[in-house]
């Protein structure tokens, strides 16, 4: 392969996340629709987990290979780059609105999870005892938030009319039938996973010809390019009017992450945590998650100049990535 094809490559990979993420978003709002749930819970679920299955398999691969490190590596510049890039992104876009529920519930817990990854990994080991735990918080989290919300479905059925009105409003073409929903979410879900596929490898092969080392094309392209998911979905939602969808996929990725991808890492294969993963890398993934939650806390609201400061920290990031990691 030469750069000409993997331009062609990364170009076609882009094409095919931006329709992929058309069709997930309706899909979803769609399914919103259908069960009565708030689009946030579906955001939460079913799109969180489609679009963070690149940065699962990406660390499944990576421990099966015995590269451990790689696969938490990739969990924390993946969790960076869904607030900070994609968030920003988005909040350039539209202002991001905050649903009460969020604040109250969905964001403390990501800070939690993101803060319980230092007791696990601070001794420098991860094991199949820590991987199971990450696990079985994972599917506890899961099931609660599914519960949480049919049962706030049926406990303000007029909630219900109120959810139709405002998909309708923004989504006035969103498939009714549930054959159809499913369609929209599993096809746009494919769609996710083969453009980022023909995105990373493009761009891995171009950063290999430009010189880069491979923890920066791990750290940045690889990190970016399975984010690539959050990012057309939420910039789709974005544009769509759908803020629920963007705060869902994005709070609900980085939760996934960081349970699933490194429990999954642990059960695989136990493995020595290197000493920078519960350093400035893991300080940095906490001050971003910190900073992106006090943000929507005041006000309700993630507004431009929010979304410029944390696209600007992002940018930050990517410097001490290239300054001080580019030739390990």
């Amino acid at each position: 392969m030469n750069i000409f094809w993997a331009l062609i490559l990364l170009v076609a990979g882009l094409a095919i996340l931006l329709k992929g993420a058309d069709w997930l978003v309706d899909g979803a709002v769609a399914l919103a629709e259908r069960f009565g749930v708030s689009p946030l819970v579906i955001g939460l679920t079913i799109v969180a987990m489609g679009t963070s299955a690149p940065e699962v398999a990406t660390s499944i691969a990576a421990t099966a290979r015995r590269l451990g490190n790689t696969a938490i590596g990739n969990v924390y510049g993946s969790n960076i780059a869904n607030l900070a890039l994609v968030g920003g992104l988005c909040a350039l876009i539209r202002p991001i609105n905050i649903q009460l529920r969020s604040i109250l519930w969905e964001m403390p817990a990501m800070i939690g999870v993101v803060l319980l990854l230092w007791p696990v990994l601070a001794n420098l080991h991860l094991g199949r005892g820590e991987g199971f735990f990450l696990l079985l918080l994972f599917i506890s989290l899961l099931l609660l938030t599914v519960c949480m919300g049919l049962r706030d479905a049926k406990a303000r059925p007029g909630e219900v009319d109120k959810i139709r009105e405002h998909i309708h409003d923004k989504t006035p073409l969103a498939p009714k039938p549930l054959l159809s929903c499913t369609f929209f979410v599993v096809f746009g879900l494919a769609c996710l996973a083969l453009g980022a596929d023909l995105a990373i490898r493009g761009g891995v092969y171009i950063g290999e010809r430009i010189g880069l080392s491979k923890t920066v094309i791990g750290l940045t392209i690889i990190a970016v390019g399975t984010s690539l998911p959050e990012l057309m979905t939420c910039i789709v939602a974005a544009f769509k009017g759908h803020d629920d969808i963007s705060i869902g996929t994005l709070v609900g990725s980085n939760i996934f992450n960081a349970l699933l991808a490194v429990g999954c890492a642990g059960l695989i294969r136990p493995f020595e945590v290197a000493e920078r993963l519960i350093g400035v890398d893991y300080w940095f993934m906490v001050a971003v998650s910190t900073a992106f939650v006090l943000m929507a806390v005041t006000g309700k609201i993630i507004n431009r100049l929010e979304g410029l400061i944390l696209t600007c920290a992002y940018t930050a990031y990517l410097g001490y990535l290239l300054i001080f990691t580019r030739s390990i």
